[in-house]
This record gives C-alpha cells, structure tokens and sequence, in this order.
C-alpha cells in the first residue's frame, strides 16, 4: 500500500511592493518535487494569478541555495519570470535567511540576493540573462497597432519598437503621452494571436518621465491575463533596450512605475553596470496573509 503524496503548500506574495494591495501578485511552490507540468499548471490556472513560481531544490548544490524554477502563467509555461523571481527569493528568505540564491531557469541560470531594509522589509534583487534587442519589420508594427487600436502618431518617434529580451521576449513601444499610456483597450484575441506569433510573452508599453524615470504596462493576453500589474522580466528587457539605444549610459539605475493605472501602485528598480551586459531588477515582496483578497 502506497502513501499518498501531500498537497503542495502554496504561497501567495506581492512583488514589487509592500502592500499586498499593490504590486504584482504571484504564486510560490517552494517545493515542487513530484508535481508533472501538468499538475503545474493545474495550480497556477486555479490560483488565477498571472505567474506561479515552482521551486525544487538542487540537491547536489545545496550549500549554493541553488533552485531548479519553473514559471507557469493560467494558461502556459514562460521561460522566465521576473516578479516571480522576486515573490519566491523573498519567499525563500523568510524560511532560510536573506542572502543569494541561484535559480536555475529556463532561460537560464539567475542569480538573486535578498536583503532586509532598515524597517524589515525584504528587498530581492535578480541579475537576468545575458540580454540581446531584436528588430520588428514595419508589417509587424502595424500589426501590434491595430491590436492595441493605437495609431502611429501615438508613439515616441525617440523610442522605436524593438524586441527586448533578458529570459524572455517583450515588443517595447513607447507611447508619446502619459494619456495614450493610460487610455489601454485592446482586441485581446487578435493581440494573443500576433504575440503567439512573434513567441512574446509581454508587450513593454512605456512612456518616459524623465531620463531615468519611466511609467509601463504590459498586457499579457497569451498568459490569459489583460494585464500584468510589475513586471520584472520586462524590466530587465526594457533596461537592455535603453542601453542598446544608447539612451542611457552605465552605470545608472532606472525607475519603472508599474500598476498605477490598475490600482495596484508597484515600483522596479533597474540597474545597468558598466563593463556586465546583464541587467539588475530589484524591488521589495512582501506575502498576502491568508484570506486577505487584496491580492486577487
């Protein structure tokens, strides 16, 4: 006679602030050991949050604190999940100490460091992949257009499309006011459709502020979720952009708003240095009490 397998505990957190009423909220499975993709995805399609992170412990390099993670939206699996990242470092912390851990990922090998602020809070701060831009053919642009109903006079003609990636795929289009930015109605299956296509996870929709202080949003329709409220993975995407752009020049540590215009404020932190291609996301988690909805 077998024993049957316990029930996975599964964690909810905020990521990217420190209110469970803000931010992103993500689930964490610190110990998946046993669950199939499928039983994965079962879990995150029924906590209905736009990413759940599924963690199981490396065995052979356990004085690394190095995770084997897996990031799955309701619908699918991504390859790498920022605010994810966040939830289950800051998740981790709470149960083994702050300090670094290494997820190993997807998309590849993310190293984290989990440190406490001067009130308590945990902060988590991930180094990405080595990132790359990609250009998108005027076909393309048109396509994303008419999905989001924007027009081209809505874009920032100083920010041009690309595709950003640092452990995931993100079409960056800046739009030329704060207006256009908050004025967000778009055809969900024909965007769904495109982004399948182009093996997005996110678009990266911007305006620029001020030379380091930028506020985004990011609809997220092949995940089944409208939008993502912070999302670190395109932060990490946007900073490499910016760079490739050389519209800013390491070192320099940018400010993305996120959620504001969702009623869920969240705040990233962006960190580019000189001489690493790799870009840094930092931001605070912070886990929603049970049977708190604020998270929902």
């Amino acid at each position: 006679m077998t024993t049957p397998s316990l029930a996975p505990e599964i964690l909810r957190y905020v990521a990217f602030a420190t209110d469970p009423a803000g931010g992103n909220p993500a689930g964490v499975v610190l110990d998946a050991t046993g669950l199939d993709s499928a039983e994965q995805l079962a879990i995150a399609a029924k906590l209905g949050y736009s990413e759940t992170a599924f963690l199981v412990a490396d065995g052979a390099n356990d004085a690394e604190r190095t995770y084997a993670v897996r990031y799955f939206s309701p619908l699918t699996e991504v390859p790498f999940c920022g605010h994810a990242t966040v939830a289950a470092a800051v998740a981790l912390a709470e149960k083994i100490g702050p300090g670094r851990v290494l997820f190993r990922t997807k998309a590849g090998d993310v190293p984290v460091e989990v440190a406490a602020t001067a009130d308590g809070t945990l902060e988590a701060t991930l180094t990405s992949v080595e990132p790359h831009v990609d250009e998108i053919t005027d076909d393309q642009l048109t396509e994303a257009l008419a999905a989001l109903a924007w027009e081209c006079d809505d874009l920032d003609p100083t920010l041009p499309p690309r595709i950003g990636y640092a452990g995931a795929r993100h079409l960056v289009l800046a739009a030329a006011t704060r207006a256009r930015l908050a004025d967000l109605d778009y055809d969900f299956d024909r965007l769904a459709g495109f982004m399948t296509e182009l093996d997005l996870v996110t678009l990266q929709l911007v305006w620029r502020e001020s030379a380091d202080t930028f506020h985004v949003r990011n609809p997220f329709p092949v995940g089944g979720v409208v939008e993502d409220p912070a999302t670190g993975a395109a932060a990490a995407a946007f900073g490499a952009y910016l760079r490739e752009r050389g519209q800013v020049t390491p070192p320099v540590v940018l400010t993305l708003h996120q959620g504001d215009d969702m009623g869920r404020p969240g705040l990233l932190r962006v960190e580019l240095r000189d001489g690493d291609p790799r870009v840094r996301v930092s931001g605070a988690g912070v886990r929603i009490p049970d049977g708190d909805v604020s998270g929902e």
